[in-house]
């Protein structure tokens, strides 16, 4: 099995200046680092900066990022990530005055 998109690439706009990026595919084997057959990608972009993003970078593993701080990330599947995404999506967007 080859990499397969799960989630085609999307950009959605958010705001004036600000949008959102998101793409996944189910990869053949778990990336060094994860449990799983995903390789994810969803970020949050404002004014060019990426300001949020999620992701699992081979020996990273699942994380996210807010600002220049990264965290873990407990991922459960493809579908829940891009609902914990947008969730932290409207948090940061209401934190911020967006």
């Amino acid at each position: 099995m080859e990499a397969e998109v799960h989630t085609p690439f999307e950009r959605f706009g958010v705001g004036d200046g600000v949008h959102a990026e998101i793409v996944i595919w189910e990869v053949p084997a778990p990336l060094r680092g994860s449990t799983h057959r995903f390789k994810y990608r969803l970020a949050l972009i404002v004014d060019g900066e990426c300001v949020l993003r999620y992701d699992n970078e081979a020996g990273k593993g699942d994380h996210r990022h807010v600002g220049v701080r990264e965290f873990a990330y407990d991922f459960r599947d493809a579908e829940q990530v891009k609902v914990d995404f947008w969730t932290e999506v409207g948090e940061w967007l209401n934190r911020n005055g967006r």
